[in-house]
């Protein structure tokens, strides 16, 4: 590594009465992988929209290879060599690979795309970096780390020299995002420069060299990550000692939600397969699996969203049929979907219309919503799910993917729902939030509140679950006491090796 390659020089943007970023100071060298670490809504992201140029700020220069960059002017970053990927992909679904690439690639009104030369370039990125993709393949049709691979592309395609990624795991499995960064350190020792926002602490201190610290919008710290451990780096987060609960033992109660033999089919496809398990009051029951393996669809099938093809289901002790989502919402099942902008709220809407999107009856008089007792119920939930980043009135979309997260279990939380269905409640939280999530959920169980949790993460089934099961090619295994539980049983299950992992019961192996 030599001379830095970018310069952001006490940066300030403020939005309204929030200070997002105050007085932030970066440097990046070349081939060097910076850690940009903070809680949700600590500034990280402002911050690389300020050096995209989708933000002006109010205060502060951004420098690329010494020459000063225009503030608020992204085709100017593009043209000094700044690739950033998004959280959210910005690509057109029902375009192919190429297509995507290529897009605002060209000048308009040219007489024809040269569609050859294109994908050469593609292809040769592709081949250099690691980043294998069909140039033809429709997006639509790729999981969701090939999109990553072709947001990558594309910002190599427009010659980046620095790359910014911002939360690149946070729809990743884990098996992606080892991948992810095995390529983003052969890219720095290529030469590229690299910034990544996250706030994990493995993938940081695994892969970044340096990693800067925000809390509050400011920078408060600046560590090599050699010389730095993963506690330290959670106390400079949230500016104080961070530990997870741990689950207590409690008397769980009688049977609450059962699934008997359900099958789902959609498009044609067995989605799920006679699977079995009871819920009881006062417990959490863990499913545990590698994305894809069903459990989208087992917690659409609770949530109303699809019906079984066979099967039943029963809700305290009686059988249900088919429910829609109004059923589930009266039923008092309390819903964390695993997608919070698509399926947990409207972006464009206000905090206090999203707090209520579930319970409009209660917020409404002779057919007109009341909106301020709408807007003291948002209040409530902000203050005591400590969701930050915005006030009653403020658009959804406007707040962190961690605050998103926390007002979207406090709308179900606040009640005491009597079931919870919790799809990936802790994807794409920080340490601290992640802390305060969890106990959330262990402070509802010990109210009585039956919790089905459904999780990639083994370390949070292992933390919350009383009970255990694996999901494989849509079919549940038989459950196991979490206390009796380890990695490597629990690593057998997603396999498939039922009978291995749980040896002296016959329960086979999974398809």
């Amino acid at each position: 590594m030599s001379d830095d390659v970018l310069e952001i020089a006490g940066v300030s943007k403020r939005f309204g009465d929030i200070l997002a970023n105050d007085d932030i100071s970066l440097s990046l060298a070349r081939g060097e992988i910076v850690a940009l670490l903070g809680e949700n809504g600590a500034g990280k992201t402002t911050l690389m929209n300020v050096l995209f140029g989708h933000y002006v700020p109010d205060s502060g220069t951004v420098a690329v290879m010494g020459r000063p960059l225009p503030p608020g002017r992204p085709r100017e970053a593009i043209s000094a060599g700044i690739g950033m990927v998004h959280q959210h992909f910005s690509l057109a679904a029902n375009l192919s690979v190429l297509e995507n690439v290529m897009t605002g690639s060209e000048r308009l009104f040219l007489p024809m795309s040269n569609t050859s030369a294109a994908r050469k370039k593609l292809m040769a990125l592709s081949e250099r970096f690691g980043l294998k993709v069909d140039p033809e393949a429709r997006l639509g049709d790729l999981s969701v780390g090939e999109q990553q691979r072709v947001e990558i592309l594309k910002a190599l395609y427009n010659d980046a020299k620095i790359l910014v990624l911002d939360e690149p795991t946070a729809v990743l499995t884990n098996l992606e995002a080892e991948k992810l960064f095995s390529i983003l350190k052969d890219m720095a020792r290529l030469g590229l420069s690299l910034i990544f926002i996250s706030h994990k602490l493995d993938e940081v201190m695994a892969t970044a060299d340096r990693i800067v610290v925000l809390r509050g919008g400011r920078s408060v710290a600046e560590r090599r990550a050699s010389a730095t451990s993963k506690a330290e780096l959670a106390e400079l987060m949230v500016g104080r000692a961070v530990s997870r609960p741990m689950r207590d033992h409690v008397e769980r109660g009688d049977v609450v939600l059962e699934a008997i033999a359900i099958s789902v089919r959609i498009d044609g496809v067995d989605r799920l397969k006679s699977i079995d398990f009871t819920l009881h009051a006062g417990e959490v029951l863990g499913i545990i699996g590698v994305s894809g393996n069903g459990q989208t669809t087992l917690a659409h099938m609770i949530s109303g969203i699809v019906q079984p093809k066979d099967g039943d289901l029963l809700l305290y002790g009686k059988s249900v049929g088919d429910m829609s989502v109004a059923d589930v919402v009266a039923a008092g099942i309390g819903r964390i979907p695993e997608d919070r902008t698509h399926e947990g709220a409207i972006g464009e809407m206000a905090i206090w219309e999203n707090a209520i999107l579930e319970r409009l009856g209660d917020y409404s008089k002779h057919g007109l919503v009341d909106r301020k007792s709408a807007i003291v119920f948002a209040d409530r939930i902000i203050k005591e799910f400590d969701v930050r980043g915005g006030v009653p009135t403020t658009r959804f979309r406007l707040l962190s993917g961690g605050n998103m997260q926390k007002l979207i279990l406090g709308r179900n939380l606040i009640e005491h729902p009597k079931i919870l269905l919790a799809a990936q409640p802790a994807r794409g939280l920080d340490e601290g939030a992640v802390a305060a999530v969890h106990e959330r959920i262990l402070e509802a169980r010990r109210n009585g509140t039956a919790v089905l949790l459904i999780s990639e993460d083994l370390d949070e089934i292992m933390a919350l679950s009383d009970r255990i099961q694996a999901i494989v090619g849509g079919r549940l295994s038989p459950p196991v006491n979490a206390d009796h539980a380890d990695a490597r049983m629990l690593g057998l299950m997603m396999a498939g090796e039922w009978a291995q992992a749980m040896p002296g019961r016959e329960v086979g192996h999974a398809p």
